[in-house]
C-alpha cells in the first residue's frame, strides 16, 4: 500500500469525522456534516477552487483502494441497517403502519414517476430505456432512511413514543419495499430483456424465502447454543467468543452479498437481508454488531461519501444555463411534497392528532445515507448520469438537513407526543 493511500485514508476519516462533529454541534446528525465533507472534498469545491491540491489529496490511483475500502464499509453498514430492523415495532400498529407505509412508497414512487418522464429527455443517459430510468427516479423518491431516522428520534426524545414508533416502523417497511423495487430495477438494467429481469427478480425472491425460512431458523439454533449464549464469568473466554461471533457475522454478510452479487441483483442487497435474518436478543451478537458499528461507520462509511462526493459536481448543473437548476428544484418540491404529504394524509386517515400526523410527515422525508446508496447504485449500473446524480445527491442532503429542524420546530410550538387511540 502506498503512502499516498495512508495520507488520503488519514485526511478523509478526519475530515469527515470533523465534518460529522460540526453538524452534531448544529444538532443535524452526523451523516449531513460527513455527506457534506464528501461532496466538498470533489470537483463542486476543492476540485474547482484547488485542482493540483485535489489531484495531490487524492490521485488516481489510490482512488481503487479507497473505493475498495468504501464499498466494504458500505456492505457492513448495509448489514446493520438490516440488524437494526425491529419488526415487533409492527405489533399493535397495524392499520397505521400499513396506510402510513404504504402511502410512503407508492405515492413518491408515482409521482416520481410522473417526474421521471419530464427528466428522461435531458438527463438520461444514452441508451438507457424509458422504463428502466423511470422506476430508478421512483424508487429514489420514495426511500426513507432508516438508521438515520432512529438517531434523529433519539436526539429529539422521541424514541419509543407513540409517534417515534409509528415513524420506525413505517421507516422499516419502506426500506425493506424499497430495497426489493430496487432488486427489481438492477435485475432489469443488468440487460438481457425483460425475461431476463423477471428472472432475476425471481432469484431475488428465492433468495429472500431461503434466508428467511432456510438461514434464520438455523442462525437461531446456532446463537442458542452455549458458543454464543454463554458464560460472563470467564472473561478471556467471553471475549474471545465475541471475537468468533463477529468472524462469523462478517463472513456470513460476506458470502450473502456474493451470492446476489451472483444472481445480478445487487451485493447490497445480500448483506441488508442477512441483517435482517440474523435473531435479535444475543448479548454476543449485539457486542460483535456494536465492535462493527464502531469501525465501519466512522472509518470505512466516509471513504463511501468520498467516493459519491467525486461523483457529484455542483457546478456542472448551471453550465446548460440554469435549466438543471429548475429540474433541481421540481425534484426538491416532489420529494418533500409527495413523501411528506402522503404520510401526514395517511397518519390523519387512521386517526392521529394533526401534529403527529405532520411528525410522521417531516420524519419520513428522511433520506440520508440509504439514498446515497441507491443513487450510487443507479450511476454504477448507468441508468442515471452525472447530472442526475448530483440533483438527486443535493435532494437527499437536503432533505435529511431539514427533518431535525422541522421537527424541533413542532417540539418548540408545544407538541405533546402522543398517538391517538
Amino acid at each position: 500500500m502506498s503512502g499516498g493511500v495512508l495520507v488520503a485514508l488519514a485526511v478523509v476519516v478526519l475530515a469527515c469525522g470533523a465534518g460529522g462533529a460540526l453538524a452534531r454541534g448544529l444538532r443535524q446528525p452526523a451523516v449531513v456534516g460527513e455527506i457534506a465533507v464528501g461532496i466538498l472534498l470533489g470537483p463542486s469545491l476543492l476540485g474547482w477552487a484547488w485542482p493540483q491540491g485535489q489531484r495531490w489529496l487524492l490521485p488516481g490511483e489510490v482512488l481503487p483502494y479507497l473505493g475498495a475500502l468504501g464499498d466494504l464499509g458500505l456492505v457492513a453498514f448495509m448489514f446493520l441497517v438490516g440488524l437494526e430492523l425491529d419488526l415487533g415495532l409492527l405489533r399493535g400498529q397495524g392499520r397505521a403502519v400499513v396506510a402510513v407505509s404504504q402511502a410512503s412508497v407508492w405515492v413518491p414512487l408515482g409521482l416520481g414517476g410522473l417526474l421521471a418522464l419530464g427528466l428522461y429527455g435531458p438527463f438520461a443517459p444514452e441508451g438507457v430505456g424509458r422504463g428502466e430510468f423511470v422506476l430508478f427516479v421512483a424508487v429514489a423518491l420514495s426511500v426513507t432512511a432508516f438508521p438515520v431516522l432512529a438517531r434523529i428520534l433519539t436526539e429529539q426524545g422521541l424514541y419509543g413514543t407513540p409517534v417515534g414508533a409509528l415513524a420506525m416502523a413505517c421507516a422499516a417497511v419502506v426500506d425493506v419495499v424499497a430495497w426489493c423495487l430496487l432488486a427489481v430495477v438492477v435485475a432489469v438494467a443488468g440487460g438481457g430483456g425483460a425475461w431476463a429481469g423477471l428472472g432475476r427478480a425471481a432469484s431475488a425472491g428465492v433468495f429472500l424465502a431461503a434466508m428467511w425460512w432456510g438461514v434464520r431458523p438455523v442462525l437461531g439454533r446456532v446463537v442458542a447454543g452455549r458458543w454464543c449464549s454463554g458464560g460472563g464469568r470467564d472473561a478471556g473466554r467471553d471475549a474471545g467468543r465475541d471475537g468468533g461471533v463477529l468472524v462469523g457475522l462478517f463472513g456470513g454478510l460476506c458470502l450473502a452479498a456474493y451470492v446476489t452479487d451472483g444472481l445480478g441483483v445487487h451485493a447490497l442487497f445480500g448483506a441488508f437481508v442477512f441483517g435482517a435474518v440474523v435473531p435479535r436478543g444475543v448479548k454476543a451478537v449485539e457486542r460483535a454488531a456494536a465492535r462493527m458499528r464502531d469501525f465501519a461507520v466512522p472509518v470505512l462509511l466516509p471513504l463511501f461519501f468520498v467516493g459519491s462526493g467525486l461523483r457529484t459536481d455542483v457546478g456542472a448543473l448551471g453550465a446548460g444555463g440554469g435549466g438543471a437548476w429548475l429540474w433541481a428544484g421540481a425534484v426538491l418540491v416532489v420529494a418533500v411534497v409527495a413523501k411528506g404529504g402522503a404520510a401526514t394524509g395517511a397518519a390523519l386517515a387512521v386517526g392521529r392528532s394533526g401534529r403527529d400526523a405532520a411528525l410522521v410527515g417531516a420524519l419520513m422525508n428522511c433520506r440520508g445515507v440509504t439514498e446515497l446508496v441507491v443513487l450510487n447504485v443507479g450511476l454504477g449500473l448507468g441508468v442515471i448520469g452525472v447530472e442526475l446524480f448530483t440533483v438527486l445527491v443535493l435532494m437527499a442532503l437536503v432533505t435529511t438537513a431539514l427533518t431535525g429542524p422541522v421537527v424541533a420546530a413542532l417540539a418548540a410550538r408545544g407538541v405533546r407526543w402522543r398517538g391517538a387511540g
